[in-house]
């Protein structure tokens, strides 16, 4: 007998399909998950992100709609960094903001500004049967005053978290760790365990 993707996704419901056209963020997604023998697969995410202010109604009703459409269990992640002095921009802006204007159009806003803190945020929603969950990951920090090149992806070469002299590019394998991304998907992993 054959076994399909479907056949073996009713076989094991602990793989779910993450939907990114983000490589970095499946990444960091799958190492964390795979802690808790939760298998994802991703796929390419070509559906409609709404304009909101939220992360949350964005990533709610993001699972919702691709729930409807693929019916099986499946998240969808969005996130952003929020700059104090600048009321919170990009926010849910911040993938569009770092395409057009990058790393260095944020440190141009900031300027020689003193006041520099920020956080990062990732909201996590699960949809499956009947219901969405949503987990939430914080990590407060600062925006450097320049940029620092090293590994990650995003703002990681200019934000600096809490309790840390070094952005998330020079640490790296302790952003992997400690960022809102990991705090998220470590909530929905226990989520699932016990599921």
């Amino acid at each position: 007998m054959k076994l399909t993707k479907t056949k073996l996704l009713k076989q094991n419901p602990k793989k779910i399909f993450f939907l990114t056209s983000n490589k970095n963020k499946f990444k960091e997604a799958e190492k964390i998950l795979n802690k808790f023998g939760i298998k994802i697969i991703r796929k390419n995410s070509k559906g409609i992100e709404i304009q909101s202010d939220s992360l949350e109604e964005i990533a709610r009703v993001c699972a919702a709609k691709a729930y409807e459409s693929i019916k099986r269990p499946l998240i969808v992640e969005d996130s952003g960094l929020f700059v104090d002095c600048l009321g919170g921009f990009p926010g849910p802006y911040s993938s569009y903001v770092l395409k057009t204007v990058g790393c260095k159009g944020i440190l141009d806003l900031l300027g020689q500004k003193r006041q520099r803190s920020a956080k990062f945020v990732a909201v996590v929603a699960y949809a499956s049967k009947n219901k969405i969950k949503i987990f939430k990951g914080i990590v407060c920090g600062k925006i450097s005053k320049k940029i620092f090149k090293g590994k990650g992806f995003g703002y990681d070469p200019i934000f600096i978290p809490d309790g840390y002299s070094k952005p998330f590019s020079r640490i790296y394998s302790i952003k992997e760790k400690i960022s809102h991304r990991a705090l998220a998907f470590e909530k929905l992993g226990k989520y699932l365990k016990g599921e």
